[in-house]
């Protein structure tokens, strides 16, 4: 009976196949092995997911944009000033006004030259003649006995309705110019214009509020060896200024006057433009001058010892110009926006988030999990050992 238990437990381990005779330790070391390689990945910029996996494509926290290359940054070239025209914007020694380059200039001259000039020369040849008239005929030769009329309603009424009728003609135009020059239109651009003793001060707070000061050049006896002084190019002596306001020509500028200290008055003939400067006020005006040009002006208002040597220079230039000067002068047009500053976070590794490995691929061979073979026949482990102890008994 020993003997028949042993075949049976011998043809037991024959029935079992080879692949589940694997011993339980190297089967463990294969699914251990099958792991490690299946999970561990070299660090790389960017992982390629497993076979099957899916993929989040939205960037982790990690993701950075690479920076742009900074622009190279260009010098502003040099502006060059326009030279003054004799008898444009200056006194030339003419009799009435100068040559107007501003509507409301073209406008005020008209008024004067055409309408108040011949009324008041009329006036004037009026009176004149009356006060001849008078002298020649009521002369103490030919009247030794002077009138003794004390009241004529007809001249009272004359003198009284004439004069009613000047004022009006006068008043009408003379409103309606004051009503174009206190309605500006639309500003293109604003400059603040301050009185100092004895200096001017413009401010252009649409391009950046830069500020430019504003004296009078000396003559060349009057500087020291090496200090700039006047000549012809920058303008008449008395006139002329180191800085000039520049203005676009064909372009609507409001001017806000004030003043630092005392009483002053800001002046430009060539544009009909006089406003006072009053410290703690601000007074508007404003300008459009048609054609490109050097104007000049001074203060209008005694302010101090110095009142005679505060000249106004103003420069008319083209927009294209008037651009490059505000380049020069370190500012920015309206609307324009500054470069952006270069980014100086570095460029990192995008990283894929949300990444669902593939299942690990089940071994064709060996136990994955190391558990004992089971037994042929009914699939039980220790049923050789009960068969072989059954014989035993």
């Amino acid at each position: 009976m020993r003997r028949i238990g042993w075949l049976l437990a011998l043809a037991a381990a024959g029935l079992t196949p080879a692949a589940a005779q694997t011993p339980p330790e190297v089967g463990a070391q294969a699914s251990e092995a099958s792991a490690t390689t299946t999970t561990a990945a070299p660090a790389q910029t960017l992982p390629a997911p497993a076979p099957g996996a899916v993929v989040d494509p939205t960037p982790g926290p990690s993701a950075v944009a690479p920076a742009a290359p900074a622009a190279p940054t260009v010098a502003a070239p040099a502006f060059q000033h326009a030279a003054p025209v004799a008898g444009i914007g200056m006194p030339d020694g003419r009799l009435g006004t100068q040559d107007q380059f501003t509507p409301i200039g073209r406008e005020g001259a008209a008024f004067h030259n055409n309408w108040l000039l011949l009324l008041c020369a009329a006036i004037s040849l009026f009176v004149l003649g009356l006060l001849t008239y008078a002298i020649v005929r009521y002369r103490r030769s030919a009247h030794p006995v002077p009138s003794r009329t004390s009241h004529n309603t007809f001249v009272e009424v004359m003198w009284t309705l004439v004069p009613v009728l000047i004022l009006v003609a006068i008043a009408i135009p003379s409103i309606r110019l004051i009503r174009h020059q206190y309605s500006p239109p639309p500003a293109d651009l604003t400059v603040k214009v301050i009185g100092n003793q004895w200096y001017w001060t413009y401010q252009y707070p649409d391009n950046g509020g830069f500020e430019i000061v504003s004296n009078m050049l000396k003559e060349r006896n009057e500087v020291a060896a090496g200090a700039r002084f006047r000549t012809d190019r920058d303008g008449p002596r008395l006139l002329a200024a180191d800085e000039r306001l520049v203005i676009p020509a064909g372009q609507t500028v409001k001017f806000i006057v004030t003043s630092n200290d005392v009483i002053h008055s800001f002046a430009v003939p060539a544009f009909w433009t006089k406003i006072d400067a009053n410290p703690g006020i601000l007074n508007e005006t404003w300008v459009r001058v048609d054609k490109p040009g050097v104007y000049f002006g001074q203060c209008s208002e005694l302010c101090g010892a110095r009142h005679a040597y505060m000249p106004i220079a103003v420069e008319a230039v083209t927009p294209q110009r008037f651009a490059q000067w505000v380049a020069s002068k370190g500012g920015t047009l309206p609307g324009a926006r500054p470069a952006p500053a270069p980014d100086s976070t570095a460029a990192t590794t995008v990283t894929p988030k949300n990444v669902t490995p593939a299942p690990a691929p089940t071994p064709a061979t060996g136990n994955p999990t190391g558990a004992p073979p089971a037994a042929a026949g009914n699939g039980q482990p220790g049923v050789a050992q009960r068969a072989t102890d059954g014989s035993s008994n």
